[in-house]
């Protein structure tokens, strides 16, 4: 053993030590850490932050969050973080929280309710100040939050819910004006690739669909359920080139399927959007780069973001709870014989 492993370790730099450096009582320096509830003079807190530095001092945030009553974290649980939707909408929560000065715990159910509640109830254990959730159902089980009496917002809800904050779109308005868009180019045969979810719940997209097809006159083109993944989308699109009756457009229910859709067109010489238009749904990022690019029904996941997060610790925070409901907008690219 080295003389240097041999020595003990270095004792952990406290507010006191912090305080003797600057010249300063310990509640200055607490003033200064938490931005309050004092003020301090400019050259004073120079000091105690020059201090704080040279000390290499780290406050303990366990200890912290006991005094103040609050840990200064959310947690947010998503059911696929790799799906590009879901990526850019905790993405969007996380700098929303970080305005407001919380820290984000990210958690992924896999689109599992086992997993889904784990997660739950290890955020319950962790005291976080709330928890934001896109659940595979509508109706999750929060119990656990409620026994720790932490808040909770769901996410991607297209409804009220019982009790608790909701923020999401109208679906049903989402998918009938994807579909009203093909049907101004004059298609008649209109199909849908529709996503599958834990509850086989009923999609509000898969009504919209029907909506505008029968405000059109137009019979029901082939309706595809599939997981919502690229995946699901590349077995729909393989479906879709052999089945008899081939639609000319298909609304596709996110752009993740969609991507797997084009993939599957593609590779049976199925030009998009001269032999079949597609318009998805969601608005991700990648909708923009695919080849051609996806026309897609876009969200405001930022403003939808900065709802949830104020309703948890926001100046909404003291209101009784509500559906936050946000329009949607048609992004019109090229697949679906649009020229931009």
């Amino acid at each position: 053993m080295t003389q240097e492993a041999a020595q003990p370790p270095r004792p952990a730099v406290t507010r006191k030590d912090v305080a003797r450096y600057a010249g300063v009582s310990t509640a200055v320096v607490s003033y200064v850490v938490n931005a309050g509830p004092k003020r301090v003079a400019p050259a004073t807190e120079a000091r105690v932050l020059e201090a704080i530095r040279l000390l290499d001092y780290r406050p303990n945030a366990a200890a912290r969050a006991l005094k103040m009553g609050t840990s200064e974290m959310l947690g947010l649980i998503v059911p696929e973080n790799s799906n590009p939707y879901f990526a850019q909408l905790a993405h969007a929560v996380e700098e929303a929280a970080d305005r407001r000065g919380y820290v984000l715990l990210l958690a992924n159910s896999d689109g599992t309710l086992t997993k889904e509640r784990r997660h739950l109830r290890n955020l319950a254990a962790r005291r976080v100040d709330g928890v934001l959730l896109a659940s595979v159902v509508f109706d999750p089980d929060l119990s656990d939050l409620g026994s720790a009496d932490i808040p909770a917002v769901l996410l991607n809800q297209w409804r009220p819910a019982a009790g608790i904050s909701t923020v999401g779109v109208d679906l049903r308005a989402g998918g009938r004006i994807a579909v009203e868009h093909l049907v101004r180019h004059g298609h008649r045969n209109i199909g849908l690739v529709m996503g599958t979810t834990v509850a086989n719940e009923e999609d509000p997209r898969e009504k919209g669909w029907l909506d505008a097809l029968g405000a059109a006159g137009l019979q029901e083109g082939p309706l595809l359920h599939v997981p919502f993944a690229r995946e699901g989308g590349y077995a729909a699109g393989k479906r879709l080139v052999a089945g008899a009756q081939r639609p000319t457009a298909v609304f596709v229910s996110s752009d993740i399927q969609a991507v797997g859709v084009m993939r599957a067109l593609h590779e049976a010489g199925v030009r998009v959007p001269e032999d079949l238009a597609l318009v998805s749904f969601d608005g991700s990022p990648d909708a923009e780069y695919t080849w051609p690019a996806l026309t897609s029904v876009q969200l405001p996941l930022a403003a939808m973001a900065a709802a949830a997060v104020d309703a948890l610790v926001g100046a909404d925070r003291a209101q009784p709870p509500r559906h936050h409901e946000f329009p949607v907008e048609l992004i019109v690219r090229r697949s679906c014989g649009c020229g931009g």
